[in-house]
């Protein structure tokens, strides 16, 4: 593969999108292929109960310059599926994967809601869902572990909490490092990953990614001498505090892991390569199980691209890639943070060597539904990734600028990122105001509005604005984010930007920088077709 243009990229995204058609969404697409393959329907009610309606458009925040707010980022990505309606009419175009059919049998209710209804049906015949019964009742106060999901790759625990009255709490989740699963000489063999997709269920779910080189016995422990069961109101120093009780939840129990190794494999691998602007990425590991592929990637940066990105740059950067697969016109679009995307199962991030110089470890694990299992010629292809560097561009702002018939008095083009300044106002925001006392803290600041359109990632960008006299400001920046357009920009609508501590007596001219960009790079040129092999362990 060599290098394209971003010219002849937009032609190949308008290829794709005539070639490659989006699909529902993903939840919707397995039940229907589940239907399709004469498999029981989940029950429509069977949702998460304190699930709530998504909007369409997404409204972000963050705080840059002197006060600068932690980068959002959201792994994810989207897939498209050949679309085989003209050849082939007897077959629906939503059943576009060579997945076998899942078994028709009863899924407890809680894993139906943690959107574990699939695994639990891949899993369960092959004898890898096991039943630790714990369960625990201290002072009236219950905690429950059954239907522990484990194969070669994760290790799947739901934790059931409730209170003497019966209701549900989550009093574990503040204390979750305090759950190990271990050798039997008490070495850790797996770290909490996450499940990422969208309306992934429950916050009882805890996922646990293996290690390599899994013993044939691990040990799951978990103490817990105290419970946060919510906040209390405290009359005399009139303010929230955590509500703790005392009880005993510790818990252990033991795992075999030979059947699971059994029905997975594990390929090693040894595939570096460096982008132009110098990041260095490896494919390290290649794991398959019956509930799905993943693959292990560590990413790092040599000294000239380290630099422009600072030593936190492992907890903001990600990966753009797609997967191929010629065998059964499978073409799967892993972008990222892009909103509307499609997502790895799971997800497991490592940056606790980066800032002692070493690599970022990444984990992503594909669902069957999503990605064939074991499919041939599967290609892995990096699309470019996104990384906030130190890109400085300022703009001059006059408040006193009549001249322009459509109100444009300030703009910004940077790095193929359009932002125009319309308006501005005196306006004392959410942040800036004193509820205990009542009171206003500051004088209301400064408020310039107007609309971006984004090409590279916004969130993580940082700001900060200065005076004639040298003096800075902390800048606030917010807006609402649409749908991307034909071009794959993001256009922000109600942008403003608030600049804290200028205020109507501070004067009417001030200039506003950009001094760290969430770049989009696309300059790379690397692929990997994945091992497979004739047969699986579970075929037989």
């Amino acid at each position: 593969m060599k290098p394209i243009s971003s010219e002849q990229e937009k032609q190949n995204r308008k290829w794709e999108e005539d070639l490659f058609r989006e699909e529902p969404d993903v939840d919707f697409t397995c039940k229907v292929m589940q239907k399709l393959d004469y498999v029981s329907m989940e029950e429509p009610h069977a949702k998460v109960p304190w699930e709530a309606a998504k909007a369409r458009q997404s409204k972000w925040i963050y705080q840059t310059g002197i006060v600068a707010a932690a980068a959002v980022l959201i792994a994810g990505g989207a897939w498209a599926a050949w679309d085989r309606t003209t050849e082939e009419p007897a077959q629906s175009p939503v059943n576009a994967l060579n997945i076998p059919p899942l078994p028709d049998i009863p899924v407890p209710e809680i894993l139906r809601y943690a959107n574990l209804a699939d695994d639990y049906k891949r899993l369960q015949p092959l004898g890898l869902v096991v039943n630790p019964n714990i369960n625990i009742d201290d002072q009236g106060y219950k905690l429950k572990i059954e239907n522990v999901l484990v194969d070669g790759s994760q290790i799947i625990l739901m934790l059931q909490q409730t209170a003497p009255d019966g209701s549900g709490i989550y009093a574990l989740n503040s204390n979750i490092e305090n759950i190990h699963i271990m050798d039997i000489n008490s070495k850790d063999v797996a770290t909490l990953a996450h499940d990422t997709r969208p309306n992934s269920g429950s916050l009882d779910k805890l996922v646990f990614q293996l290690h390599r080189d899994i013993p044939d016995e691990v040990i799951v422990r978990g103490e817990f001498g105290h419970l946060n069961v919510g906040q209390g109101f405290n009359f005399e120093t009139k303010s929230y505090t955590d509500k703790k009780v005392t009880v005993d939840w510790s818990f252990q129990f033991k795992l075999d892991m030979t059947k699971a190794k059994a029905m997975s494999v594990e390929t090693l691998m040894n595939t570096p390569y460096t982008t132009p602007e110098g990041l260095e990425l490896d494919m390290t590991h290649l794991v398959q199980t019956p509930n799905g592929t993943r693959v292990d990637l560590e990413v790092n940066l040599n000294d000239k691209l380290r630099a422009k990105a600072g030593n936190d740059w492992g907890k903001s950067m990600d990966i753009l890639y797609h997967i191929e697969i010629p065998g059964t016109n499978e073409y799967r679009i892993f972008n990222g943070s892009r909103p509307n995307a499609r997502y790895a199962k799971f997800r497991y991030r490592d940056w606790s060597q980066v800032s002692e110089g070493g690599p970022l470890k990444l984990s992503e694990t594909w669902d069957p539904s999503i990605v064939t299992l074991n499919a041939e010629n599967m290609r892995f292809v990096l699309d470019g990734y996104t990384l906030p560097v130190k890109e400085e561009q300022t703009m001059d702002i006059d408040l006193t600028r009549k001249d322009n018939p459509y109100r444009l008095f300030a703009s910004i083009n940077q790095l193929g990122d359009q932002i125009d300044l319309f308006e501005y106002s005196y306006q004392s925001s959410q942040q800036s105001y004193n509820s205990a006392k009542g009171e206003s803290k500051e004088k209301a600041p400064l408020v310039l509005e107007g609309e971006g359109v984004f090409q590279n990632e916004f969130y993580g960008d940082q700001w900060v604005a200065t005076d004639p006299e040298g003096r800075e400001y902390a800048v606030e920046v917010m807006g609402i984010r649409e749908a991307p357009n034909f071009n794959e920009e993001y256009v922000v609508k109600d942008l403003k930007f608030i600049v804290h501590g200028f205020n109507k007596d501070s004067g009417t001219k001030l200039t506003l920088k950009r001094t760290t960009v969430h770049r989009d790079f696309r300059d790379v040129d690397w692929s990997i077709k994945l091992a497979n092999y004739p047969t699986m362990p579970w075929d037989k």
